[in-house]
């Protein structure tokens, strides 16, 4: 990680939560944040993915408040249409904390402190594989059977490559990915304490109103 920028663009999103070693397709239009392409595409290549905070749609032209951990992606597969907007893969390299901000640009750019976490923290014994399996099982359903067989059996998926994996693509809140990120070497542990969670939820409903899970987001 040495090698990391210590300045980066920050995109912050409402819904998306990115992990080390996951992908994802974006599609980029604001002015401002096609001006942040340009300016990096041909430099370091790395963005800062993180989530807005609370009540954002009021400051979204503005800096509205963001959470100070993130996860930073490098360009991919970059695409630039003939109307100045961008197609894109970021592919996901590590944790950082937020320093400072810095608002110089149309865009936001950030000072971080790079925190990843390294990949044997994630490593999970036989007993750990087994009761995340069964939660997984038991939240959701037939369709976990298959999934478990394909990236686990078939496909060799471990340690922090299956722990991310899940968190990445686990159907639940922004919000609970968020504390995921944020556990960093405890992200396991944090997982397996999501996964109690929203089946206990699913038991009792939310506030204990027995209508079961929320909506996912």
């Amino acid at each position: 990680m040495a090698a990391l920028p210590t300045i980066i663009p920050i995109f912050p999103l409402p819904n998306l939560v990115l992990f080390p070693g996951l992908s994802v397709p974006l599609h980029i239009f604001e002015p401002r944040y096609r001006e942040m392409i340009a300016d990096v595409a041909d430099a370091h290549g790395v963005i800062g993915m993180a989530l807005l905070k609370g009540d954002w749609e009021a400051d979204y032209q503005a800096f509205p408040d963001i959470f100070e951990v993130g996860c930073a992606g490098k360009i991919g597969g970059l695409v630039k249409l003939a109307d100045g907007r961008y197609n894109l893969v970021l592919e996901g390299i590590g944790e950082f904390r937020i320093a400072r901000e810095i608002r110089e640009r149309s865009y936001r750019q950030a000072q971080v402190n790079w925190c990843p976490v390294r990949p044997d923290a994630l490593e999970c014994d036989a007993e750990t594989m087994d009761a995340l399996r069964e939660m997984l099982f038991s939240y959701l359903g037939e369709a976990a059977h298959e999934a478990w067989r394909t990236i686990v059996e078939q496909r060799g998926l471990r340690g922090a490559e299956l722990i991310n994996f899940l968190c990445f693509h686990l159907d639940i809140t922004p919000l609970e990915k968020q504390t995921l990120l944020e556990a960093l070497a405890d992200r396991v542990d944090c997982l397996l304490d999501v996964l109690t969670f929203k089946l206990e939820e699913r038991k009792h409903g939310p506030a204990g109103t027995g209508s079961g899970p929320d909506t996912v987001q």
